[in-house]
């Protein structure tokens, strides 16, 4: 027997399981489509930088340095939002939160497309941490754990990142090509304006579009009573107490400095004796993002089929082997076959991603605070976003070259196998307890 399948004969179905049972198959698969639609299209206006990163800073006339500034505001309210998320959404209907979080998002989007200076960019990006942090991450999360049955949870989840990592990188070749028309007539800070105004104007019609969809009816199971709201503190000390959160925090915690450890990619390859050129580098990171479709989805699949843990703990081993190998491929390699290593690599991050979140449910968190676990793995899962990029930056500047790069990754290989080490205890946790 699995992790990823239920025995309706050994135990009743749970509570938050008996309102899924009311939604049909195609309601469920709507609610899907638009939480990854949402997810997909209110971050890559946060993140312009990884494609237009010096029309950036000359757009806005500032350094690399106040660019660093910029994010780690972002970073750093991320990391305080995510507890308080995950409490708002026990509260207000994950619905509201995501329709308010496109609308404040996009608002701000053109508000930053007016070329405000550095103390408003500051609060700008502080403010989308919030829009982005605060009232959506653990919303969407929750909303796809409530529709996605028992057996459908690792394709739900995968979807989710894959799909969102499907219509980003639609987005992104739509914008690059209209950024790309503009620089061909020397106007690169008008073409960027544009892309901004571009993922603002999205971020506010998707709002507009969700706001007038009505969610379908539920009907529970449970007495109303049963599913009350409990005391913050009294919820606080529940969820603590559940070993197996504190299990997938790590858990999340390593799997995604896997996935972090992939932006420095074309760097690396850039600074390695591969020979790869700027044109060859930014080729790679495209095709990667193409990846998170494949890796999420097929990832989700294959974990509903088998066993949700332990194909995480797979996963993770192959993306550790994987940036063991970037560290020790030779530098007469034929560049398609580094390309299809960079590649897989990147798959098996993005299957990480798409997998992790599809075990909360086996973690025994009471439904009435499902957001509040979700906002303390978050907290913890996603704080390495404040460190790697000091460690990173630390050792490639100290370790000039491709040594610097070797030595990040040689970090990640040891992280993402602690990780791996925590999937395979969930594991067996699991395949006990559905044994006893």
């Amino acid at each position: 027997m699995t992790d990823s399948t239920s025995t309706a004969t050994k135990t009743a179905i749970p509570e938050h399981e008996s309102a899924q049972m009311t939604l049909s198959v195609g309601q469920r698969w709507f609610q899907l489509m638009l939480v990854v639609l949402a997810a997909g299209t209110i971050y890559p206006l946060l993140y312009l930088r990884q494609y237009y990163q010096p029309t950036l800073i000359a757009y806005f006339s500032i350094n690399d340095l106040q660019l660093g500034q910029l994010y780690s505001m972002l970073g750093t309210v991320f990391v305080l939002s995510y507890l308080p998320s995950g409490w708002l959404a026990d509260r207000i209907a994950p619905r509201i939160l995501i329709c308010f979080s496109l609308f404040t998002t996009g608002l701000l989007g053109f508000l930053y497309a007016s070329q405000p200076p550095f103390p408003l960019l500051l609060l700008i990006f502080a403010c989308w941490g919030l829009t982005t942090g605060l009232t959506f991450w653990s919303a969407v999360i929750k909303r796809v754990g409530a529709i996605a049955q028992s057996n459908e949870r690792g394709r739900f989840f995968g979807i989710l990142d894959g799909g969102r990592g499907m219509v980003e990188a639609s987005l992104a070749t739509v914008a690059v090509a209209l950024f790309g028309w503009y620089a061909s007539q020397g106007l690169e800070q008008t073409g960027f304006r544009h892309v901004i105004l571009m993922y603002a104007t999205l971020c506010v019609v998707l709002a507009v579009i969700l706001a007038f969809i009505r969610d379908p009816s539920v009907t529970h199971a449970q007495p109303r009573a049963a599913t009350r709201q409990g005391n913050l503190w009294q919820d606080f000390k529940t969820i603590a107490g559940k070993p197996n959160l504190w299990l997938l925090a790590s858990v999340v915690f390593c799997g995604y400095q896997l996935f972090w450890s992939t932006y420095n990619f074309s760097a690396y390859l850039r600074t390695s004796d591969y020979g790869v050129t700027a044109a060859l580098a930014a080729f790679i990171t495209a095709g990667k993002m193409w990846m998170r479709p494949i890796g999420g989805i097929g990832g989700g699949w294959l974990a509903d089929k088998i066993s949700r843990a332990g194909v995480l703990c797979g996963v993770l081993i192959c993306g550790a082997l994987g940036v063991t190998g970037l560290i020790l491929l030779p530098s007469g390699i034929p560049h398609g076959a580094l390309i299809a290593f960079v590649l897989l690599v990147g798959m098996f991050a993005y299957a990480v991603r798409g997998l992790y979140w599809a075990l909360l449910d086996r973690c025994d968190i009471p439904p009435h605070c499902t957001g509040l676990a979700i906002g303390l793995v978050s907290v913890i899962g996603y704080s390495p976003d404040i460190y790697l990029p000091l460690l990173s930056g630390y050792l490639t500047q100290h370790f000039p070259g491709a040594t610097g790069y070797r030595f990040f990754f040689a970090y990640i290989v040891f992280i993402t196998l602690c990780g791996a080490f925590g999937a395979w205890r969930l594991h067996v946790r699991f395949k006990i307890k559905e044994e006893a």
